[in-house]
């Protein structure tokens, strides 16, 4: 079998759970392909074409998948389906002749492929659901506290840590609800034959009481799955191309998160960390180094999610015809790989966010440093309101703002409040005590505490529907 001697993809050893890995397994898979086959004869014994011992028979062995046989059936007719066929037909003596009666493969194949893709989304809202309760308690938390804001990569004005995390979260609500809605609409190819008109099915009912679309009605059923009600070959592989643009939306806003969250890690922030173990290596050449290894990571695989609807695009679009081949090898690589990275860069944002350690001494530090320019727009408006000349009193703020700027830069000292209060022309329509009070940066946060409550809420509705 596969070691380390080889190369394996990192997704079959170092990114992606457990239970991911489970569901785009090639045993898992053939599984699914049993109970297809299973599936379908069961509704055609209740028409009489197979009969109780050969269902049995194939009822007993739908588990028992046997790769390496399977393999060697493969390398001598260089077919995938038709060697597990082969298989399960070896195993069982009395079944094994009715295996895939009517069938063609992609009636097997498509059809256990909306299944794995319909588990795989409701792994990924399981996941969701948890991160967005993760957002949820750490934006309870910090509601109420304040931090600079910034637009441009500059200092703006001040907002809450809370608040920050809840427009994040309210883009996770949009990512959970197209996802929810996705996995109840995809739907399978059903069994219509090679090129989706029935006609193998329409002939094996001849003199029963079934049409072929009862017949695929009730082997969908047995499934679980509603059957498209026009197919050609396959399924439009349009339905893979909305599954993976939905992902790679997830990704975006990950990727988002992320990257802000590398930002308020760098040392002249220094307000937000990541878990760093007591024993975790930053570098190999700089021991003090402490590198936002999980933020990064996702950042990465959410780049490489981004770029694979446009291979899922390609497939639908040049699928010609009644169906060609094209998308068959890219699709073994690009449905297990999109959940897989999606799968970890939830895993790691969910570990993120409930052990996000928040530096409450740098919050204070840059609210103190640069919260006092946003105050200047309370300053402005009241000033004004007390009769003040509004571009006269524009101009003399931002000549203050400018000097008090350099100061900040050269000496490390904040000094606009002071300039302020000691200018006349600015004291004749505000005391200078009413204005220090203007100045406190931490009381101008408008309605966001209350905002990002409203977005708690939100997700304690949303995420109990589930």
């Amino acid at each position: 079998m596969f070691n380390h001697e080889t190369f394996l993809s990192p997704f079959t050893w170092r990114y992606g759970s457990p239970q991911m890995r489970a569901l785009w397994s090639e045993v898992h898979k053939r599984r699914l392909w049993r109970r297809i086959w299973l599936a379908l004869a069961e509704v055609q014994h209740r028409i009489g074409l197979v009969s109780a011992e050969q269902l049995a028979d194939l009822r007993a062995h739908v588990e028992d998948v046997n790769l390496e046989r399977a393999d060697a059936i493969e390398a001598e007719i260089q077919h995938d389906l038709m060697a597990e066929i082969k298989c399960y037909a070896e195993q069982c003596p009395i079944g094994g002749a009715i295996i895939h009666l009517g069938a063609t493969s992609a009636d097997i194949e498509d059809n256990a492929d909306v299944l794995r893709l319909r588990e795989s989304l409701s792994l990924i809202l399981a996941q969701l659901r948890d991160l967005l309760r993760a957002f949820a308690e750490r934006i309870a938390q910090s509601a109420d506290l304040p931090t600079i804001a910034f637009t441009h990569l500059q200092p703006a004005e001040p907002t809450t840590v809370g608040y920050r995390l809840a427009c994040y979260a309210y883009d996770l609500c949009a990512d959970y609800e197209s996802l929810r809605a996705l996995r109840a609409q995809l739907r399978g190819k059903g069994f219509k034959g090679a090129v989706g008109t029935s006609a193998a099915y329409a002939q094996l009912l001849e003199g029963t009481a079934l049409t072929p679309q009862a017949f695929e009605r009730q082997v969908m059923q047995q499934l679980g799955l509603e059957a498209l009600p026009v197919a050609t070959q396959i399924y439009s592989r349009r339905q893979d191309w909305l599954v993976v643009s939905a992902l790679a939306g997830l990704a975006l806003t990950l990727h988002k998160i992320a990257f802000d969250m590398r930002l308020l890690q760098s040392p002249p922030l220094g307000e937000w960390q990541e878990p760093f173990g007591a024993a975790q290596v930053g570098s190999s050449a700089m021991p003090f180094k402490r590198n936002p290894i999980n933020a990064e990571n996702i950042d990465s695989l959410a780049r490489f999610v981004s770029a694979l609807p446009i291979v899922a695009w390609q497939n639908a679009a040049n699928s010609l015809l009644e169906r060609t081949l094209d998308d068959s090898a890219n699709r073994r690589s690009v449905l297990p790989e999109i959940f897989l990275a999606t799968d970890e860069m939830l895993r790691r944002m969910t570990r993120l966010v409930r052990h996000l350690q928040l530096d409450h001494d740098a919050i204070r530090r840059n609210l103190a440093h640069y919260g006092a320019f946003a105050a200047t727009e309370r300053v402005l408006m009241e000033a004004v309101r007390n009769g003040g000349d509004r571009q006269v009193l524009h101009e003399l703020i931002r000549e203050h703002s400018l000097s008090a700027w350099r100061d900040l830069r050269e000496r490390g000292t904040q000094t606009l409040q002071e300039s302020l209060c000691a200018d006349p022309r600015l004291t004749a329509f505000i005391a200078p005590e009413r204005l220090r009070q203007l100045m406190r940066a931490e009381d101008y946060l408008g309605d966001a505490p209350q905002r990002a409550r409203a977005i708690v809420r939100i997700i304690y509705a949303l995420t109990d529907e589930e």
